[in-house]
């Protein structure tokens, strides 16, 4: 039977805070978690719980960073050396008291359910953070990718899987091409017309990569059977993202988008659309 399991795995229902909880209440260190027995005992800001005001003195209920939500304190401000948080618990507060009170200033006292809403966006935060790591940890490009959402509390998408090339269902094979250049400069000494020539048709980018055919008109690049390399004027789409994109939650109830956080000339190629391809499709790689 044990022979059988080989290989095979299961998803923890525990999450990775969660986890580190349990090892430091166990006081036990685990590499993999990020908890050794250098930072066993460290206190670390993870997020900011409440807001209060006595005398003129601010104190912030804290979450600490590996330890459960019973370990919470109060600290005076001059104890947090933690700026980016302390400017987005701020932010966040200041933005849904307009929401909710049309004002910004907080008060001496939060209220439970703003209080709660704050905790909620914290966590949200995190997750939309873990998963833009996720993103960048897969790319194969130049061009990060950040998450954000300022609309709401949902957190990544569940039923979305980010791929990089395409994936083929059981029994698909792609067909690699059958021939290559032999062009000692693609651009401007095309051999036979490189590839597009050979396929009867004309050469698709201009030497800044923009896209100079009409709408409509196929493009055919260089492949792995051509003579020329990788910074070959004729290779663009295969090279992947390269300018720096955000995906965003819309505002508008249509879910999430992507947007560029660049200037993106006229006619350049942005990023390229795959997916799973399923039983009965032909496809033609590079």
């Amino acid at each position: 039977m044990a022979e059988n399991l080989k290989g095979c795995s299961v998803c923890c229902k525990s999450s990775w805070n969660q986890l580190q909880d349990l090892c430091r209440l166990a006081k036990l260190s685990c590499p993999a978690l990020g908890v050794s027995k250098k930072n066993l005992y460290d206190f670390e800001v993870e997020y900011l719980c409440d807001y209060k005001k006595i005398r003129e003195q601010e104190y912030y209920l804290v979450k600490w960073r590996g330890y459960p939500d019973s370990e919470n304190t109060w600290e005076p401000r001059q104890n947090l050396k933690c700026v980016r948080i302390l400017k987005q618990f701020h932010k966040d507060l200041e933005r849904e008291l307009v929401r909710r009170h049309r004002r910004s200033k907080p008060p001496r006292h939060l209220d439970p359910n703003l209080a709660n809403y704050l905790v909620q966006k914290a966590k949200q935060r995190r997750a939309l953070q873990r998963w833009e790591q996720e993103l960048n940890a897969k790319r194969s490009h130049l061009g990060r990718i950040t998450v954000e959402n300022e609309v709401d509390l949902d957190g990544p998408p569940r039923s979305f899987v980010y791929i990089n090339e395409y994936r083929v269902g059981e029994g698909i094979t792609l067909n690699q091409v059958a021939v290559g250049c032999e062009c000692q400069d693609c651009l401007l000494a095309p051999t036979g017309g490189c590839c597009p020539g050979a396929s009867l048709h004309k050469f698709a980018y201009n030497d800044q990569g923009q896209v100079r055919l009409k709408a409509g008109q196929p493009i055919y690049e260089c492949n792995s059977r051509c003579c020329c390399g990788y910074d070959c004027p004729n290779r663009v789409v295969q090279k992947g993202i390269r300018y720096n994109l955000c995906i965003f939650r819309t505002d508008d109830g249509r879910g999430w988008g992507v947007r560029t956080l660049e200037k993106i000339r006229k006619n350049s190629f942005v990023m390229e659309y795959v997916g799973e391809v399923p039983p009965g499709c032909y496809m033609l790689g590079q």
